[in-house]
């Protein structure tokens, strides 16, 4: 099923073709912490290198760092690897939880219960007058 899938679905990672058009037609600029391969090659009908990536697993665009999501969309020309070491207080991103196991549920989410707090009382309705 390996074989098949890889040539047949492309929701789930690159197919065999996009993955042999990658190595034939771009030069291959790097690779992020996830395992993403990153792509430059060939040009836009405006003149720009053409930038494209290959997930490490499904596509979910979610999965790419912010300063490799700059580089693809041209805000700049330098790769990570050029950048500065990332600061100390910088937490590392997180892919999109939406649907899994661990996705943000608020207290009153039917999924925790359906049960909501009570009302304090603090709230005040505006009125124009």
């Amino acid at each position: 099923m390996g074989l098949l899938k890889s040539i047949f679905t492309w929701w789930d990672g690159a197919t065999i073709g996009t993955r042999l058009f990658s190595s034939r037609n771009g030069t291959r600029v790097g690779e992020d912490a996830l395992g993403n391969v990153y792509f430059e090659g060939g040009t836009t009908t405006d003149g720009r290198k053409r930038r494209w990536v290959i997930y490490n697993g499904s596509n979910d665009a979610s999965r790419v760092p912010a300063e490799w999501h700059t580089w693809l969309h041209h805000t700049t020309d330098i790769t990570p690897d050029q950048l500065p070491a990332p600061r100390t207080w910088q937490k590392q991103p997180l892919p999109n939880l939406t649907g899994t196991e661990a996705a943000y549920l608020p207290s009153g989410a039917m999924e925790r219960g359906g049960v909501r707090a009570a009302a304090t009382g603090d709230y005040e309705a505006w009125s124009p007058n």
